[in-house]
């Protein structure tokens, strides 16, 4: 042991929102529970769980061999009610911290068959191809056999991996390999190697055939595509971009849909999605409601248009591209609609949430996936006159701290200008 590291014992007294043990002297403890007394190793700055002296009753033993190693799960330790409990008090303080009072339904469970998206990294170690995810808090890679979190058609992942790597020089350029499981097979994009010439282009070719794989892109450019990579959501088949975004777990998405359509009363007759990304929810409530789907990324409104002309019995949807950070719809636009449906990225919808928030639609259907960026938005709408009836928690990112929500608002408004039918 170095002059660096010490050795002591600690009480943990809560679970913090990353999933961590919080000891009662503020030290956080990776995989420590609430209750228990564990020895630990401070190492400078880092924290590391050496022992558990008495153990929690809630803990439970992990089902996949590299928890604790592998950052990708925080809390496959926990037993399954202390563990939503978990993920519901997150999101009610959070948005407490936001000063929002409105109670928080329990979470409802959207892993489904597991995750059907999977990034991994390949990295040059001792001159061989490597595959896998990297380790809690650090630039170490932890390689993989398979993910077992994600459905099983995603297990064969890492080998996919490994061998695209070879041609690209077994991972010596930071090389990171997006996969998405489809109705036709793997779905393959690979980031970071940069431009390729036509031979090793061939190369590729030859080996998404050896694979069989359904698609292979790099940097989101097809270089070659064998079977359409389509997925099914409600009635429609969709074709992603490649690379494009697409919800964690099929589960997921068809309960963020439902969710999303039950919120329209019978009044709504046209909507706006925001943030539409190929469209899902877009396609749902064009079962009954005309929809404009605006997205900055002109690839995913073309497979939205697609899908579009390949479904009948949907109703009326255009679409717009437009980077809505940049030029959110403005309270004019927003204000030939009955309600607003918005899904952003990570970062929220800072922006475009306050034009909302200046307008007079009187339904707004928030969806995230950031507990502290949903409760920015959804502050900002509550400041201009709306109401936040109801926050309902999705657990499609299981054993992780992500958690995606869909919140419900409602602004009493005199007068409205009239809709563009």
């Amino acid at each position: 042991m170095t002059e660096q590291q010490t050795l002591r014992t600690v009480e943990i007294a809560r679970l913090g929102q990353r999933g961590d043990g919080m000891a009662t002297d503020g030290t956080v403890v990776p995989y420590a529970l609430p209750g228990e007394r564990v020895s630990i190793r401070k190492d400078g700055a880092r924290v590391s769980l050496v022992a558990v002296e008495t153990p929690s009753p809630d803990r439970i033993d992990p089902f996949c061999g590299y928890f604790g190693t592998c950052g990708g799960c925080a809390v496959q330790h926990l037993a399954p009610e202390p563990y939503a409990a978990w993920k519901r008090g997150n999101l009610a303080q959070g948005l407490a911290q936001a000063g929002i009072d409105v109670p928080c339904e329990p979470a409802r469970d959207a892993h489904g068959s597991g995750r059907r998206r999977l990034t991994l990294h390949v990295r040059e170690i001792d001159g061989k191809g490597v595959a896998g995810l990297m380790e809690a808090r650090s630039h170490a890679l932890v390689a993989i056999d398979h993910c077992p979190i994600t459905v099983e058609q995603l297990h064969r992942a890492p080998a996919v991996a490994r061998a695209l790597s070879a041609p690209l020089g077994h991972g010596r350029k930071p090389l990171d390999v997006a996969f998405t499981a489809t109705e036709a097979g793997l779905d393959v994009d690979l980031r970071g190697h940069g431009p390729v010439s036509e031979g090793l282009r061939a190369t590729l070719v030859r080996l998404a055939g050896e694979l069989d794989l359904a698609r292979l892109s790099l940097h989101g450019d097809i270089v070659v595509e064998r079977r359409a990579p389509a997925i099914t959501t409600g009635e429609t088949r969709l074709v992603p971009p490649p690379g494009g975004f697409l919800q964690a777990t099929e589960a997921g998405e068809a309960m963020l849909a439902e969710l999303v359509v039950s919120a329209l009363d019978k009044r709504v007759k046209r909507v706006v999605d925001l943030f539409s990304g190929a469209g899902p929810f877009t396609l749902a409530m064009a079962r009954t409601r005309d929809v404009h789907a605006v997205e900055g990324e002109a690839a995913a409104i073309a497979s939205l248009d697609r899908a579009f002309r390949a479904t009948r019995g949907l109703r009326r949807i255009t679409s717009e591209t437009r980077d809505l950070f940049r030029r959110p719809l403005l309270p004019i636009e927003l204000e030939t609609f009955d309600a607003v449906v918005f899904d952003p990225p990570r970062a929220g919808a800072q922006a475009q949430a306050k034009r909302i928030a200046e307008s007079k639609v009187p339904l707004v259907i928030g969806v995230a996936c950031d507990i502290g960026s949903f409760a920015r938005d959804a502050a900002t709408l509550i400041e201009g006159g709306y109401r936040l009836e109801r926050v309902v928690p999705v657990d499609q990112f299981k054993y992780s701290s992500h958690l995606e929500m869909v919140g419900v608002f409602r602004k009493d408004v005199a007068k409205r200008r009239p809709s563009l039918r």
